[in-house]
């Protein structure tokens, strides 16, 4: 350990971005996007950049807790801060806001590691691969049929060959209109591009059975939370039932939870967020995990967060290109990366590759 690489201070922003318009899936709606940015500054003066998505709770958590563990640490060592930080709050509960808040620091410090080596993430990490399969993501319940064909039809027309859209409307209610808006899309992007849904748990165990059925037979190939993702057994009954991927995962917090799914045979493809499941360090634990049970992984949304991560696992399946945060990360950092012929390649700059940008994201900036 040097003293120039010791972590001095770590610096906490929080950006409430509003979003087009109303936003909604099948069982949630919402109106701004959170950005929680976290910039570790060491005592030689270099400074990194992290962040993660979720609520300005986050950053009372960094400041109260998380900068404490944190602070001291030989940024070179990120997995002995993450430990700390992960002890820090035993007593507040691991799931939820204090893994996310974890996440934000964690990706933070890989950054800035990565940045102290003038090295891009992914050669830092071991990328065995030198750009990232994407598939385009939004389709939201909220849109009108022809915003919804749109955007689908214009990633199809941009070379990404898969696309992914919201069913489930309204908790299950109306499920022929989630029909009649597949089948539409499905004439809109042709047969040479993967169609996708995610009901976002919006169904019953007996209504996913026979949507699902009625969706492969459309060509849908890829079935996201058919019913809510703590329903393990209503996932594993699915899979062993449905021609199409059965997929869950974006709401596991820790590594336990990851387990549990693919020992319970839940789901044929995993989906884990970093910015959710404590950061890069239990990111690729979970991608480990997912290797050991022969089960893909796929990134769950924010796609410049694991853009270089997701080089590195031998059995990661794609990243979500999500329009929502696609965005948001596009007005607020320098350095966002746009997808080529289908797939995100990282470029060789330091750390993640992007910087805020101060006067255009000063708007958005939260106060507290």
């Amino acid at each position: 350990m040097t003293a120039e690489t010791v972590i001095r201070d770590l610096e906490v922003s929080v950006y409430t971005v509003p979003t087009e318009g109303p936003e909604a899936d099948g069982t949630l709606q919402w109106k701004d996007t959170v950005v929680v940015v976290v910039e570790p500054v060491l005592e030689g003066g270099l400074r990194g950049l992290g962040y993660a998505y979720g609520s300005p709770a986050m950053a009372v958590l960094i400041r109260e807790h998380l900068r404490d563990a944190a602070v001291g640490h030989d940024v070179h060592a990120v997995t002995g801060a993450w430990e700390a930080m992960v002890r820090s709050v035993r007593n507040l509960g691991r799931p939820g806001l204090c893994s996310m808040a974890i996440a934000a620091v964690d990706i933070a410090l890989w950054d800035t590691k990565a940045r102290t080596l003038a090295l891009p993430l992914h050669r830092l990490l071991g990328a065995v691969r030198e750009a990232v399969p994407v598939y385009g993501s939004g389709g939201l319940t909220s849109y009108g049929d022809e915003e919804l064909v749109g955007q689908l039809r214009g990633w199809a027309e941009q070379g990404i060959p898969r696309v992914k859209m919201k069913v489930g409307m309204d908790r299950g209610a109306s499920w022929r209109r989630d029909l009649e808006r597949v089948a539409k899309v499905r004439d809109a992007v042709g047969d040479g591009c993967e169609l996708f849904v995610d009901a976002n748990g919006g169904y019953g165990r007996t209504q996913a059975l026979r949507l699902g059925r009625e969706y492969a037979a459309m060509g849908v190939t890829w079935f996201e939370e058919p019913v809510s993702s703590d329903d393990l057994e209503g996932l594993a009954q699915l899979r062993d039932a449905l021609p199409l991927d059965v997929t869950a995962g974006e709401y596991g917090y820790h590594l336990d939870y990851f387990r549990t799914m693919l020992d319970a045979r839940a789901v044929d493809v995993m989906q884990a967020d970093a910015g959710r499941c404590a950061g890069i360090t239990e990111w690729l634990r979970v991608a480990a995990l997912c290797a050991a049970h022969q089960t893909p992984l796929s990134a769950h949304c924010g796609p410049a967060l694991h853009a270089h991560a997701a080089c590195v696992p031998p059995n990661l399946r794609h990243i979500e290109y999500f329009h929502t945060h696609a965005r948001v990360d596009s007005m607020l950092f320098d350095g966002v990366l746009t997808p080529e012929r289908g797939e995100l390649r990282p470029t060789e700059r330091p750390g993640l590759g992007l910087s805020v940008r101060r006067e255009a994201a000063e708007r958005y900036l939260t106060p507290g």
